[in-house]
């Protein structure tokens, strides 16, 4: 991550936060009516939305069906006016479809798929602004909108990205600091147990670094899990007055 400086002598970051702090987290579940559990997030400029169906019938080949557990069917898509590039990613582009690929082996390790044999719950994530993590906006806001449709979890699903610059680990990189280069790892955590739900790594990392910045990426992590803890704890307290409990 050469060439800006990233970290100041004082600590402090291009935006202004401390190593560890993340962005500001903003997060609403139930904003589609028409979904089985819907979810939209802002971390930082970063703004993702969620929809979830299911369990439902598999659709297509029965053949696709699963005997002992659930079929998680995830799809990503960014749009457009996402980024300052205006360039047009055909659905289905090699981007879209790792990062569908990763959702749904985050997820896989998160629901109970035990629960719903022969059926399929179809996770879609777009993205409306990108500005640095990404696949952590999406993972938490997918996670928002699992817990919204009443999909039964192991734990949160929370994730964050970190990064390592002038010997310090960096937590929720901003895609300044994504854009300049250098180690960077993306960690999908499920909080209570410890257990890593997915973990990638962009560009190579000393051995010697990698638990600090691993510990980083994790207790920001705990700390997403935090805010969306409280999210949650607001969206059933908003449902119980609409119901009149």
């Amino acid at each position: 991550m050469a060439g800006l400086e990233l970290l100041s002598d004082q600590g402090y970051r291009i935006d202004g936060r401390r190593a560890g702090e993340l962005r500001k987290i903003q997060a609403r579940m139930g904003v589609f009516a028409q979904a089985d559990g819907s979810a939209y997030i802002e971390q930082g400029n970063t703004k993702a939305l969620a929809v979830v169906y299911g369990p439902h019938e598999i659709r297509g080949s029965r053949s696709r069906a699963l005997p002992d557990r659930a079929l998680v069917n995830c799809q990503y898509s960014s749009a457009t006016f996402s980024t300052g590039e205006r360039k047009r990613r055909p659905h289905g582009d090699r981007k879209s479809c790792e990062m569908g690929l990763q959702l749904r082996q985050t997820f896989e390790a998160a629901i109970l798929t035990q629960l719903h044999p022969r059926s399929q719950i179809d996770i879609y994530v777009q993205v409306l602004q990108a500005d640095g993590g990404t696949y952590a906006a999406c993972v938490n806001a997918a996670t928002l909108a699992v817990m919204d449709a009443g999909i039964p979890m192991r734990d949160f699903v929370c994730a964050c990205s970190a990064g390592f610059v002038d010997g310090t680990a960096l937590a929720d990189l901003s895609h300044v600091e994504e854009a300049a280069g250098g180690p960077q790892l993306a960690l999908a955590l499920l909080p209570a147990s410890g257990q890593i739900a997915l973990l990638e790594m962009d560009a190579r990392l000393h051995e010697d670094h990698l638990e600090q910045v691993l510990e980083a990426a994790a207790q920001a992590a705990r700390d997403v899990h935090t805010l969306l803890d409280r999210v949650v704890r607001q969206h059933v307290r908003e449902a119980s007055i609409l119901l009149g409990d």
